[in-house]
């Protein structure tokens, strides 16, 4: 083994724990990949930095937009909701539909978006049909990922195991030239794949997810009443004739005024206007310990019981009850409420914070938020439609119509078509077929420019196109080779399908802990070259790469669209363990005895 490959070996390790372990955000320890490579002279600085003019990211980036352009004019809000009302009650076909439904929009736009439109919906249709929504979350999560398998563009590790194909060194040397995958290659197996995961989840998995039956009001399931407290303004209290802010209860107590009470009016929300007077009851969250010592300086009665105790306490005509996620790719992601300056910001009241399946029952204004993290709010309804909009929060609450620009929608529908007939007949290369699209969903007023570029996870695209010189190092200094090799020393006896479930099994293990995206760009180029070892097609063994990056079924932080569900779902690690599993071992079945048949090893 020679000192460069020692030293690749070295860094694909390194790069391995650090996204295990999670000590760096990924997008940064690819970066940091990609440095290292340049710096010891692996690669040139055109190698290194050629990731992000790849035609792989490239399209990764504008099917982010384009993702943005089906949900802003509502095609993904009406083709979601319509389907999933014709499963009414059934619990069965609510599962069945629900996953039919989110594989088919993952074909064509991005698994995360796919997901997101769809979880407000699942949750009002849950509570409609008196349905735990951990019974549909998990199944509504999986099948994003499993109709990434159904095209070119369903899933990022398809469009790069396609461009790694296609620039293969020995791709001539192929039967079938450097042309790479064809739009609608992914789909027999992918069809497999979503039909099969979806008996499985119908039939099996939904016995094995948890039966979290939500309590029928928000403030009972956010425990509210645990951290809200009423206190009467005494005649004679310092606090009188001042306003909140020069109050200081927030700044020095850390307690919140919600709204507030005088002469048997109710206020819930407090303006900045508004003066304290004697005899007024404040609606107030914080800890006890903190009310009881600021009682008796500031002059304030602590009532023994709490008018604020359920759901209609705190709505109105004007005002409402609402729950929000924060997503994925939020900028407020490590934030706390009062970094963010979220109540001055977005004029909404923090209530309650759930993070997987516990509220936090401790103040939660310095708490950093992490994506996924559930926030009960209130306000004014005006203040939470325009939340509706807003990249940073997913509002989990069914969507208007109203408020998309379903006026754009058949332009936006003809802007698609367009893209899919004329990369599926060869006439355009996808990244050019998908920039185009991209491009005239914003020249035509379909999405605003703000809008696309907020819509790309620049996360995914830095984290791609940091990783790719890692392939490329890998190939050029016969690192992917060695690794080859070695793998084919261990199992040369066991034939080229137990080669299929070694990949399988490695790939799949390594999306549990690193993206999908990631763990593509490492193991296409050693399938490629077991593939080269065996004399055997390449394209099986990249189609088992792909299949198994979208297993990321085992671990809530496998996939982005996990962690959407985690804590909306109240669940618990270990239930994605349990229906994961045994998903994972059906796939490694599939593969080894299904995929040889479709793409023969050997073809004539």
């Amino acid at each position: 083994m020679t000192f460069d490959i020692s030293l690749v070996l070295t860094i694909l390790t390194a790069s391995v724990l650090l996204f295990a372990t999670e000590r760096l955000r990924p997008d940064i320890v690819a970066l940091l990949v990609l440095v290292v490579l340049a710096i010891t002279g692996l690669i040139t600085p055109q190698e290194a930095f050629s990731g992000f003019a790849n035609p792989a990211v490239v399209t990764v980036v504008a099917i982010f937009v384009i993702s943005e352009g089906l949900f802003q004019t509502g095609i993904a809000d009406f083709l979601g909701v319509r389907i999933l009302r014709m499963a009414k009650s059934s619990q069965t076909r609510l599962i069945i539909i629900l996953m039919l439904t989110v594989s088919l929009m993952s074909a064509f736009m991005n698994n995360v978006g796919a997901t997101a439109v769809l979880l407000p919906a699942v949750l009002i249709i849950a509570r409609r049909a008196r349905i735990a929504a951990s019974k549909l979350l998990i199944p509504l999560a999986f099948a994003s990922m499993m109709g990434g398998n159904l095209t070119l563009i369903g899933t990022p590790p398809n469009i790069l195991a396609s461009s790694i194909l296609r620039t293969h060194p020995a791709c001539a040397s192929f039967s079938f030239g450097c042309t790479g995958f064809g739009f609608f290659d992914f789909l027999p197996m992918g069809l497999i794949i979503v039909i099969i995961g979806t008996l499985y989840m119908a039939l099996l998995g939904r016995h094995l997810l948890p039966d979290n039956e939500s309590a029928a009001e928000l403030t009972e399931n956010y425990h509210v009443r645990e951290y809200l407290s009423e206190v009467e303004v005494l005649p004679g209290s310092p606090l009188v004739g001042k306003t909140l802010v020069e109050s200081r209860l927030g700044q020095d107590y850390n307690l919140t005024v919600i709204g507030f009470s005088r002469g048997g009016e109710e206020q819930l929300a407090v303006t900045r206007a508004y003066k304290i007077r004697p005899n007024d009851l404040l609606l107030v969250k914080g800890s006890i310990e903190k009310l009881m010592q600021v009682s008796d300086i500031q002059g304030l009665r602590i009532m023994p019981v709490i008018e604020h105790q359920h759901d209609a306490d705190f709505k109105s005509k004007n005002f409402a009850l609402a729950e929000i996620i924060l997503d994925i790719g939020s900028r407020f992601a490590g934030q706390s409420i009062k970094d963010i300056r979220f109540r001055e910001k977005y004029r909404l009241s923090v209530l309650a914070l759930r993070r997987h399946s516990h509220a936090i029952p401790r103040s939660i204004k310095s708490v950093p938020l992490h994506p996924g993290d559930v926030l009960l709010v209130q306000g004014r309804r005006e203040q939470l439609d325009l939340l509706r909009g807003d990249p940073n929060f997913l509002l989990l609450e069914p969507v208007h119509l109203n408020t998309r620009r379903t006026e754009k929608m058949p332009l936006a529908l003809m802007i698609v078509a367009a893209m899919l007939l004329t990369a599926t007949t060869g006439w355009l290369h996808i990244s050019v077929a998908a920039v185009i699209a991209a491009i005239l969903l914003i020249m035509l007023g379909i999405l605003t420019i703000d809008e696309a570029y907020q819509s790309i996870d620049w996360q995914s695209v830095f984290l791609i196109a940091g990783m790719l010189p890692l392939g490329i190092a890998m190939e050029s200094t016969g690192a992917a080779k060695f690794l080859a090799d070695t793998i084919m020393e261990w199992m040369v006896t066991l034939g080229p399908m137990a080669m299929l479930a070694g990949i399988y099994i490695l790939t799949a293990a390594l999306t549990q802990t690193m993206s999908n995206a990631a763990a593509a760009v490492l193991l296409a180029p050693i399938a490629i070259n077991i593939a080269l070892d065996l004399n055997a097609d390449p394209r099986p063994f990249l189609m088992t790469v792909v299949v198994a990056a979208s297993t990321s079924f085992l671990t809530p932080i496998a996939h982005q669209s996990n962690i959407l569900v985690f804590g909306a779902g109240g669940y618990k690690f270990m239930d994605f363990v349990k229906v994961g599993v045994a998903l994972t071992i059906i796939y490694l079945v599939v593969v080894v005895t299904v995929l040889p048949t479709i793409w023969p090893l050997y073809p004539p």
